[in-house]
């Protein structure tokens, strides 16, 4: 019997519910694999400085994957409502991620009457090292605003 484990830490070959492999499985993690390996050896720093759109929709799924909906309205309340994606900004944002491999999109589905037709995001390990990368560079810039006198401490 074909038990729940996985191949590489973000990609799933079979959930905890013990669903088959389906081929956007297989698919996705090779996707993940190639694309990963390519744009690694190239360094997530050529990627900086990212849209603020793609570093807040690569937050929103750094704890769990999520629907594009689910992503705008993580976005809105992590901002306190001081940014709100368009769909535009977003479902286009979101084609250049996958393009890049900084996510994949998944098949499994978080209970099981959700709406088959929404499509689940997940970050890969190089969307991963990405977001790092540019979370770095945001607290380097905030802490020579800081010691130029243009925020204070508490800021951050």
């Amino acid at each position: 019997m074909f038990s729940p484990r996985t191949i590489e830490p973000d990609i799933p070959v079979c959930g905890s519910t013990l669903r088959p492999v389906t081929s956007t499985d297989i698919t996705n993690f090779v996707i993940d694999l190639v694309v990963t390996r390519r744009l690694s050896t190239e360094g997530a720093e050529r990627q900086l400085p990212l849209p603020q759109a793609v570093f807040h929709i690569l937050v929103a799924l750094a704890d769990q994957d999520r629907h594009g909906y689910a992503i705008m309205q993580h976005v809105v309340t992590r901002t306190n409502g001081a940014l709100k994606l368009s769909p535009g900004t977003l479902y286009g944002s979101i084609k250049r991620m996958l393009a890049d491999g900084l996510i994949v999109e998944v098949e499994t589905r978080p209970a099981p009457k959700d709406d088959e037709r929404r499509r689940y995001y997940r970050m890969t390990r190089f969307g991963h090292e990405v977001a790092q990368a540019e979370a770095n560079r945001l607290t380097t810039l905030l802490r020579q605003a800081y010691a130029a006198g243009l925020t204070s401490k508490r800021a951050w």
